[in-house]
C-alpha cells in the first residue's frame, strides 16, 4: 500500500493532505524520514506521523457533523482555534473531515477515517452535488439569478453551471438556494459577490441526497448504511 493511502485509511488526514505531510518531512517509515511520494507500506513496517505511531483502524468511522459558524475545518489549528475535532463526543476516536467548510459557514460535514471513502468524495473526478441556503444583501434580479446559473467568472476560472432557486426576500436581503457540483475556494461568496451581492449567511444543507435532516447544530451522528452506501456508489 503507498504510503499516502496507508496514513489516510488510518485517519491521519485526506490522501491529498497526506501528500503534503509526507513532502513536509512529517512522516517516518521504521524511523527514518521519508518525503517522498510513491513509497510502499508493508505490514512490517513502522510508520510515525510527527513522531507517533500510526496503524490502520479496522473499523471504518463515518460522521455526520453540524458544523456551527467558529470552527475550523481541520483537525488541528497552529493559531489555537477551535477545530471541528473539537465536537467529538468520542475525543479518542481518529477521524478527519471530508472537504471543507469556511470558518463563518455552517452546515452538514462528514468526517470518517476511511482514505478512499474520503478520496471519492473530493477528488474531481467524481461529481458529487452540494446544496446550500444562502442570505444576501439587497433584492436579486432574475437575470442576476440566470447568470449564476449559466456560470460566472471568478479568479481564473468560469464556474460550472447551478441550480439556483430564490426562497425568499425583503426588503433588505434575499434568501436562495443554490445547489452546485464543484467546491472551489469559497465559491459560493465569490459567486454571489461576482452579481453584485454579499453573502450575510451561508449554510451547507445537503451532500448529494443526504441532508442535516433535523441534526441539531453543533452536534454530530453516525451516518446510516444507506447513506453511506449511497456515497460510495456516486
Amino acid at each position: 500500500m503507498r504510503l499516502q493511502k496507508y496514513l489516510a485509511t488510518a485517519g491521519v488526514a485526506s490522501r491529498r493532505k497526506c501528500e503534503e505531510y509526507i513532502v513536509a518531512g512529517k512522516v517516518k517509515i521504521n524511523n527514518m524520514i521519508v518525503a517522498e511520494l510513491g513509497v510502499k507500506v508493508n505490514s512490517n513496517d513502522i510508520v510515525q506521523f510527527e513522531n507517533k505511531i500510526i496503524q490502520i483502524e479496522e473499523k471504518k468511522l463515518y460522521y455526520m457533523l453540524h458544523k456551527p459558524k467558529g470552527y475550523i475545518t481541520s483537525v488541528k489549528d497552529e493559531n489555537g482555534r477551535k477545530t471541528v475535532i473539537d465536537l467529538l463526543q468520542n475525543k479518542n476516536e481518529r477521524v478527519y473531515p471530508v472537504g471543507r467548510l469556511d470558518y463563518n459557514t455552517s452546515g452538514i460535514l462528514l468526517l470518517t477515517n476511511d482514505g478512499d471513502f474520503a478520496y471519492q468524495l473530493t477528488h474531481p473526478k467524481h461529481t458529487i452535488t452540494k446544496t446550500y441556503l444562502v442570505k444576501v444583501d439587497g433584492t436579486v434580479s432574475s437575470s442576476e439569478i440566470q447568470s449564476l446559473k449559466n456560470g460566472v467568472k471568478i479568479d481564473d476560472y468560469v464556474t460550472k453551471p447551478a441550480k439556483v432557486e430564490k426562497i425568499s426576500e425583503d426588503d433588505d436581503t434575499t434568501t436562495l438556494q443554490i445547489i452546485i457540483s464543484e467546491g472551489k475556494n469559497r465559491q459560493i461568496r465569490k459567486m454571489c459577490n461576482k452579481v453584485g451581492h454579499n453573502v450575510l449567511d451561508l449554510k451547507r444543507i445537503a451532500i448529494g441526497n443526504v441532508s442535516l435532516n433535523g441534526l441539531k447544530r453543533g452536534k454530530i451522528r453516525e451516518l446510516t448504511k444507506d447513506e453511506i452506501a449511497h456515497f460510495k456508489i456516486l
